[in-house]
């Protein structure tokens, strides 16, 4: 039989940290996953994986880092979850749900190979070109155009796409993660 005495006792502050990083991590995970998997499916159905469908999943990572700290201050009461933890559930749920779909998308982009990166860099190309034409007040050099170009094909690499998909969810998390944070702290 295990001594009791011999496991780690934790203080009540120790296991409401706890508390919020399990939350996080869970649910950071698990919206990340979702997302991932989402994207991939896109694909298998022969939808662009890397096109603005792939927002529908990524707005799900705000509305759970919200309803995570909303859950928060439920597992705490009649204590208040504060400021610090309610924050930081929200904040890291957002960082973790970033983090795995940026790396899924990494993956997505060199799994389905150079064929689905070149569709969707055309899908890119033809949205720029559309909305330089139906904005003729605004005249573009030759030098501005093939800049454009160029920064259709370097966001359109497996790592700028990673990195896009990793900045969106964090803008996007950050936006309703810090203000719910701020409101559930009570």
């Amino acid at each position: 039989m295990a001594d009791s005495s011999l496991q780690p006792k934790l203080s009540g502050t120790d296991s409401l940290a706890g508390l919020a990083t399990r939350l996080a991590v869970r649910a950071g995970l698990g919206v990340g996953l979702l997302g991932v998997i989402w994207t991939v499916g896109l694909q298998l159905t022969g939808n662009n994986g890397f096109g603005p469908k792939q927002i529908m999943a990524q707005m799900l990572v705000p509305l759970v880092a919200v309803a995570n700290e909303w859950w928060l201050g439920q597992q705490l009461k009649p204590e208040k979850p504060g400021l610090g933890r309610s924050l930081k559930v929200g904040l890291l749920t957002v960082l973790i749900a970033a983090v795995v779909s940026g790396l899924g998308v990494l993956g997505l982009a060199y799994g389905a190979g150079e064929t689905a990166l070149a569709r969707n860099r055309a899908e890119v190309t033809e949205i720029v070109r559309v909305q330089q034409l139906e904005n003729s007040k605004v005249k573009q050099s030759e030098a501005q155009i093939r800049q454009q170009e160029q920064n259709v094909v370097s966001m359109t690499t497996p790592q700028g796409l990673a990195i896009s998909t990793f900045e969106r969810i964090l803008l996007f998390g950050l936006v309703l993660a810090v203000p719910g944070g701020i409101f559930f702290r009570e």
